[in-house]
C-alpha cells in the first residue's frame, strides 16, 4: 500500500515535470487578455529614421531593405540565377473533365544534364475561352493525383508524408486520388474562365529534417552557386514557383499579365516568399499562412516564432531562431513580408477555428500594410476592427475570417475568385 503510494507521487511528480517542460518547450497562448503590449517595426520609417513619402522612395530605397532583412533574418539568400527552363509535355487531354477542360501534364526539369530534379505541373484550362487565360497556380500537399479523382493525372514518384491518404511506404497510390479535391474546385476556377495550375512542392525538397540532401539545395548548388545552409526549404519551395512562372512565359495559352499565385499553411508563406522575390506573380493570395507568413510574430498568440522552429527547423533560416525568445527585438513581421506585394492585389484570409494561425493577427497585419499601398494611390482595408464571419473587408488588400477549421473551402475560393474577376474583368 505504502509502496503503491510512493509510485503514485513519483508518477505524478513526473507528469507534472512533464507538463511543466512541454509548457516551457511550447510556450503558447490563446487567450487575448493575456497578449503584452508590443510595438510594430514601422514599415515605412527608413534606415536613416525618415519616413517614406512616395512610390519612388519605397521600390528604390524601403522595399529593397525590407526585402534584405528577411533574406538576412527569415528565409535566407533567395538565388538570382535563373536556370535555362527545358520542359517535356508528359500528357495533354483536350476533353478532360467531361470535356469542359484541357488537362496538360508538363515536367520542368531544373538541372541542364540530371532528368531526376525535375518538377511536374498539371494545369487545367478552361476549353469554353479561346484566348489566353488567367491561371490561378499555387503547389500541393501530397501529389498533383491528390487535387482531383481524375484516373488520367500521373501519380508523383516522389516522397510524400506518411499522412497523404492511401500513402504506402511514403508512396502514392491509386487510393492517393482526390484527397485534397475539396481544396482544388477546379470546376468553380474554370466556370470563372480562369486555368488552375498545380504542383507538388516535395518535388523541390522533401518536407522533413533531411529534405536538403536530396532537393534542390543540394542539385543545384554548384549550378545556383549557393550552399544549402545559406537559404531553406521555404526559399527552395519558392524558388520552384517561380521556375513554373517561366514556363508559363513559353505557354501561349496562359495569359502571363493575370498569374495569381495562392498557398495555404506553409504553403502560405512560401508563396509570399516566391511574391516577394518575383513580381511577376499579379495577385496573391494567403490563405491561413499564419506564423512566419501573414500574422504578426509580436502578438502572443498562437503559433510563435520559437515553436515553429523547434517543430520545422528547416522551413527558416537559422537566424530566425535566435528570436524565439525575444520577439521584442525582431527587426520584421508579417506586415512587413506583406508589404512586399504592393501594389499588387492581395487577398490574406484566415478561419475562426484556426487559433493557431491567429486570425486577428494576420487582420491586424493585412491592415497595416494598406499604409504601403496608399503610396501607389490603392486602398487596403478601411475597417478599423475584425469583420464578422463571412463579411470580407478591403479593397486591392482585401480579408475574411470564415467559420471552420485550418483548411481551404469553396467559400474562400469563391472569394478569391470574385477578388480576381473585379481586378482583371
Amino acid at each position: 500500500m505504502i509502496l503503491s503510494r510512493i509510485i503514485i507521487i513519483i508518477l505524478s511528480a513526473s507528469a507534472s515535470f512533464v507538463n511543466k517542460s512541454s509548457a516551457q518547450t511550447y510556450p503558447s497562448n490563446t487567450d487575448e487578455s493575456k497578449i503584452p503590449s508590443y510595438t510594430l517595426p514601422d514599415v515605412l520609417k527608413m534606415k536613416n529614421g525618415k519616413a517614406v513619402k512616395n512610390a519612388q522612395q519605397w521600390d528604390a530605397i524601403q522595399r529593397p531593405y525590407i526585402y534584405h532583412l528577411y533574406e538576412e533574418i527569415q528565409f535566407g539568400r533567395y538565388p538570382l540565377k535563373k536556370i535555362p527552363v527545358k520542359y517535356r509535355m508528359l500528357e495533354k487531354d483536350e476533353h478532360a473533365l467531361d470535356g469542359t477542360a484541357t488537362r496538360k501534364q508538363v515536367r520542368i526539369y531544373l538541372h541542364p544534364t540530371d532528368t531526376t530534379v525535375y518538377v511536374d505541373v498539371l494545369i487545367y484550362l478552361p476549353n469554353n475561352v479561346k484566348k489566353a487565360v488567367p491561371v490561378f497556380v499555387g503547389y500541393n500537399f501530397s501529389g498533383n493525383n491528390e487535387i482531383q479523382n481524375d484516373p488520367g493525372i500521373m501519380l508523383t514518384q516522389r516522397w510524400v508524408p506518411v499522412k497523404s491518404r492511401g500513402a504506402v511506404n511514403n508512396r502514392a497510390t491509386d487510393s492517393s486520388r482526390g484527397g485534397e479535391a475539396t481544396q482544388w474546385p477546379v470546376q468553380e476556377i474554370l466556370s470563372h474562365g480562369y486555368a488552375v495550375a498545380t504542383a507538388y512542392y516535395g518535388d523541390l525538397e522533401p518536407d522533413n529534417a533531411d529534405g536538403w540532401k536530396t532537393g534542390i539545395r543540394s542539385t543545384l548548388k554548384n549550378i545556383l552557386k549557393i550552399q544549402p545552409e545559406e537559404w531553406d526549404a521555404m526559399g527552395a519551395w519558392a524558388y520552384g514557383l517561380s521556375r513554373i512562372m517561366d514556363y508559363f512565359e513559353k505557354d501561349a495559352a496562359i495569359n502571363i499579365n493575370k498569374v495569381a499565385l495562392i498557398g495555404h499553411s506553409r504553403l502560405g508563406k512560401a508563396a509570399l516568399w516566391a511574391a516577394a522575390s518575383d513580381k511577376r506573380f499579379a495577385l496573391i493570395v494567403s490563405n491561413e499562412s499564419g506564423e512566419g507568413g501573414a500574422t504578426l510574430s509580436k502578438r502572443w498568440y498562437g503559433e510563435t516564432v520559437k515553436i515553429i522552429n523547434q517543430k520545422f527547423p528547416w522551413w527558416f533560416a537559422a537566424k530566425y531562431k535566435a528570436y524565439g525568445d525575444k520577439t521584442d527585438s525582431l527587426p520584421i513581421d508579417g506586415h512587413m513580408l506583406l508589404s512586399l506585394m504592393a501594389p499588387r492585389p492581395l487577398y490574406v484570409a484566415s478561419a475562426a477555428g484556426d487559433t493557431w494561425s491567429d486570425p486577428k493577427g494576420e487582420f491586424l497585419s493585412a491592415k497595416e500594410v494598406g499604409r504601403v499601398y496608399a503610396l501607389f494611390g490603392k486602398t487596403g482595408i478601411e475597417a478599423d476592427s475584425m469583420p464578422a464571419l463571412h463579411q470580407p473587408v478591403g479593397h486591392t488588400v482585401r480579408y475574411h475570417i470564415r467559420a471552420g477549421k485550418h483548411d481551404v473551402m469553396l467559400y474562400d475560393w469563391q472569394q478569391y475568385l470574385q477578388f480576381a474577376d473585379k481586378q482583371w474583368k
